[in-house]
């Protein structure tokens, strides 16, 4: 992604009505391996705003869809309702539940990350919503050098629940910018 995409994507957000009460939020989804969570760091630090990273909220390799559901759940509805969220945290090593964390959005700006970012039941709540392609082969590369040999065995039943996802809800098809990550 180039600066100049961060940029357009930062103006873009600051300039879109609120989603979640006075809240611009920014959903960034795409398929595993497609630059969300480097994309959502750079515009974090560009904006400043906070991110959510659904990654946190799956609850583990088959949780696709429950982690979507506790995005709108804990965080988005208690957000537009003017409630202080509480972001909930998955520990993948131990395989436990933590904490949730505090969300602070008193800059009313707020990125979320993950696939299912986009989800038909997140849609209500976002302000704006990019989704990211990039080639099936590239992004199991990336995946696989972002989180090693422990994610490989769980490529083929994670892309099955993506797909799920994407068949039943089409992101992509709604996304106000569309960016491809790949060459």
């Amino acid at each position: 992604m180039t600066d100049a995409q961060v940029a357009r994507i930062a103006a873009a957000l600051r300039s879109a009505p609120p989603g979640a009460g006075g809240v611009r939020v920014l959903g960034l989804d795409g398929c595993s391996g497609a630059g969300k969570s480097t994309l959502a760091a750079r515009l974090c630090a560009a904006l400043p705003a906070p991110c959510v990273n659904l990654e946190d909220l799956y609850g583990g390799w088959d949780g696709l869809a429950a982690g979507v559901g506790r995005l709108v759940a804990d965080v988005l509805a208690p957000l537009a309702a003017g409630r202080n969220p509480r972001v909930p945290r998955y520990d993948w090593t131990a395989g436990v539940w933590r904490d949730p964390r505090p969300l602070d959005v008193r800059g009313g700006l707020l990125v979320v990350e993950g696939v299912g970012a986009g989800a038909q039941a997140v849609a209500p709540y976002l302000s704006l919503l990019v989704w990211l392609e990039a080639p099936r082969a590239l992004r199991r590369e990336r995946a696989l050098a972002r989180d090693g040999d422990g994610y490989a065995g769980h490529w083929d039943a994670w892309a099955e629940q993506e797909a799920t996802l994407l068949a039943q809800d089409d992101p992509r098809a709604r996304a106000d910018i569309v960016l491809h990550t790949g060459p």
